[in-house]
C-alpha cells in the first residue's frame, strides 16, 4: 500500500447524515497524525452513481470523471478549450468534424490509445443497452438517434476512423461548440471493458487515461493514484487523492476547519457568514452556472395546469430565500439563463411574492378553500430541509396544502426516476460550463433534467427551439433563439426557478492553484505547497 493511503474508520451512512455522529466518527481516526505531504483530502457530497462516464449522471460522478478519465478536448486551466486526447480539430461547415489524436496515446495499463477506442466509445454511448441513458453531447451525430431508439445498429453512427489517430464526426445539423462538447467525451479502454463488461470500473481492474487512476475504494472512500502514462503526466503535480463521501454540509465544514480537508465544496448555505469570519479567505465563492428551482410532476393531479404552475411560481419569496438561507450569495430569478451570461448589464427584477394573485389563480383552476389542492413536496434532509420548510409556508399562504417529506437524495432521485412525486427542490450544477448554453440544455428533450411528464404545443415549440439554437454556429444567434425558448418554458411554466446560487469552495492554504477564478474541479492543475 502506498504510505500516503490511510484507509479511515468509516461511519455507516446513518451517521455521515446526523452529523456530529459523523464528525466523531471521523476525527477520531488519528488523521493529524498520517503523512499527508503529497496526499490531496476532499469530501465529496454524494456517492457517484457511476464511474463509467457513459452510465454516470451525479454531478460527484462528473466531478471524478476529470479526474479519472481524459476527455477528447480538455478545459483548460482558465476554463476555456484546449487540446485533450485530440491534439487539433477542425471543420468546413461545422457539420463535419475531424479531431486529430496526439502521438503516441496509452491506456494506464501501458496499452496503446487510438482512433479506434474513440469511435467504439461513441457506439457504445448510443447502444442503448449500454450507454447514455440520455443522447446528451451526442444528440448531433448522424444516426445517433435513432441508434439509441433501438431503430439503427450503433455501429451504422457518423463516427469513423480512417487512421490510428484520425477520427470523423458527422453530424444532422451544423454545431459550431461541438469541439466544446468534447471535453466531456471520454474514451474508454475497449480491450478492457469487452473482456470484463461492467466489472471493469472496479479498482481492481481499472484502465483509463486520466491524469488519475482508482487504487482502492469502498462504500464511501477512493484513493487515487497519478497515472505515468496520462498524456499530461509531467504537469501533474500531486501524486495522490483521497476522496471521502461526506453528505452532510455541516461536517464537511467541520472537518475542514479542523484541518482534516484540503477540498471541500457546497458549505451550508446558512453558514456562509459564519464561515466568512471563522475561515476567512480559506472560503471561496465563484460565479458559477447553479440553479435552484421548484420541479414539478406534471403527470399529477393539478400540476398538469399551468395557472397552478403559475400560483406556485407567484407565491414563493425569492429575496428571502437569497437573504436568509444563503447570506445574500444568491440571486433570486425568475430564470433559467443567468442575466450575466446574456450579457444584459443588471438582473431581471423579482418581483414581491403575490399569495392574493396565486389564489386567484388556484380559484380559477378549480381550487379553493373548500377543494385546497394537496401537495407532498420531497426534500433531502438538512439545510435544503429549511429552505422547503420556508417555501411550504409561502405555498400555504397563498392556499396550497403542503406536506414535506424529507428523505435521502437517493430516494428522491428515484421517486423522480419513477414519477412518484409531486414536487421537490430541484438543484443543478453544471460545473466549469459557464456558457449560456449549458444553462438551458438540461431541461430540452433528452436532457438530464427533462423527468416532469411536460406535454402538449408548449414543450413541442421548446423542443424545437432547442433544435435550433443546437444547429447555430454564430453564439450570438445561438443565445437569442435560447432566450426565445426560455420565453416559452416559463410561458408554461415547466419548472419553477428560485435562485441562481454561487459555488463556495473551502480551500487549503496548502492546496496552490493556477488560475484562483476558476473552481478547483482539475486537480491535475493544483499542487501542494
Amino acid at each position: 500500500m502506498s504510505p500516503h493511503i490511510v484507509p479511515l474508520a468509516r461511519p455507516t451512512r446513518r451517521t455521515v447524515l446526523t452529523g456530529s455522529a459523523g464528525l466523531f466518527a471521523l476525527s477520531a481516526c488519528g488523521q493529524r497524525g498520517e503523512d499527508v505531504s503529497g496526499l490531496l483530502r476532499v469530501a465529496i457530497d454524494n456517492e457517484p452513481d457511476s464511474l463509467d462516464p457513459l452510465k454516470g449522471q451525479f454531478a460527484t460522478s462528473a466531478l471524478l470523471y476529470k479526474q479519472l478519465h481524459a476527455p477528447l478536448t480538455e478545459y483548460s486551466p482558465s476554463g476555456g478549450l484546449a487540446p485533450g486526447l485530440a491534439q487539433s480539430w477542425r471543420s468546413d461547415d461545422g457539420r463535419t468534424w475531424r479531431f486529430r489524436l496526439a502521438p503516441d496515446l496509452k491506456w494506464s495499463d501501458g496499452e496503446p490509445l487510438t482512433a479506434d477506442d474513440v469511435v467504439w466509445t461513441a457506439q457504445r454511448a448510443v447502444d442503448p443497452r449500454t450507454g447514455f441513458a440520455n443522447l446528451g453531447d451526442f444528440f448531433a451525430v448522424r444516426g445517433a438517434r435513432d441508434a439509441l431508439a433501438g431503430r439503427a445498429a450503433a455501429s451504422d453512427i457518423g463516427v469513423h476512423a480512417p487512421d490510428e489517430r484520425t477520427v470523423i464526426f458527422e453530424l444532422d445539423t451544423p454545431v459550431g461548440a461541438f469541439p466544446v462538447l468534447m471535453r466531456e467525451f471520454y474514451p474508454l479502454p475497449r480491450h478492457v471493458v469487452e473482456a470484463l463488461g461492467d466489472r471493469w470500473v472496479r479498482a481492481e481492474n481499472w484502465v483509463s487515461a486520466g491524469p488519475y487512476v482508482l487504487r482502492q475504494a469502498s462504500a464511501l472512500t477512493y484513493f487515487l493514484e497519478r497515472n505515468p502514462h496520462f498524456h499530461a503526466a509531467s504537469g501533474v503535480s500531486i501524486p495522490h487523492v483521497r476522496i471521502d463521501v461526506v453528505e452532510d454540509e455541516a461536517t464537511r465544514a467541520r472537518l475542514f476547519r479542523s484541518g482534516d480537508l484540503d477540498l471541500a465544496d457546497r458549505p451550508p448555505a446558512e453558514q456562509i457568514g459564519f464561515l466568512k469570519r471563522e475561515i476567512g479567505d480559506r472560503l471561496h465563492a465563484f460565479d458559477a452556472p447553479i440553479l435552484t428551482y421548484l420541479k414539478l410532476n406534471h403527470r399529477k393531479p393539478g400540476l398538469g395546469d399551468v395557472r397552478v404552475r403559475r400560483a406556485l411560481s407567484l407565491a414563493v419569496d425569492r429575496q428571502f430565500l437569497a437573504d436568509n438561507f444563503f447570506s445574500g450569495e444568491a440571486s433570486p430569478t425568475l430564470h433559467v439563463i443567468q442575466a450575466e451570461t446574456l450579457e444584459e448589464s443588471t438582473g431581471p427584477i423579482v418581483p414581491a411574492p403575490d399569495p392574493d394573485a396565486a389564489r386567484a389563480l388556484l380559484e380559477e383552476a378549480g381550487y379553493g378553500a373548500g377543494n385546497p389542492l394537496r401537495l407532498q413536496f420531497r426534500v433531502a434532509s438538512g439545510a435544503r430541509e429549511r429552505v422547503a420548510i420556508a417555501i411550504a409556508d409561502d405555498l400555504r399562504s397563498a392556499g396550497f396544502q403542503i406536506d414535506i417529506l424529507a428523505s435521502y437524495p437517493h430516494d428522491i432521485n428515484q421517486a423522480v426516476a419513477g414519477a412518484h412525486f409531486d414536487m421537490t427542490l430541484g438543484f443543478f450544477n453544471r460545473g466549469l460550463k459557464a456558457e449560456p448554453d449549458f444553462m438551458l440544455e438540461p431541461f430540452a428533450p433528452g436532457g438530464f433534467a427533462d423527468d416532469t411528464g411536460w406535454s402538449g404545443p408548449g414543450r413541442e415549440r421548446f423542443a424545437e427551439l432547442m433544435e435550433e439554437a443546437r444547429g447555430l454556429v454564430s453564439r450570438s444567434e445561438r443565445v437569442a433563439v435560447q432566450r426565445e425558448a426560455e420565453a416559452v418554458f416559463l410561458e408554461y411554466q415547466c419548472n419553477v426557478p428560485l435562485l441562481h446560487e454561487r459555488a463556495f469552495w473551502m480551500i487549503s492554504p496548502r492546496v496552490r492553484r493556477r488560475d484562483a477564478n476558476l473552481q478547483p474541479q482539475l486537480w491535475r492543475d493544483l499542487s501542494l505547497g
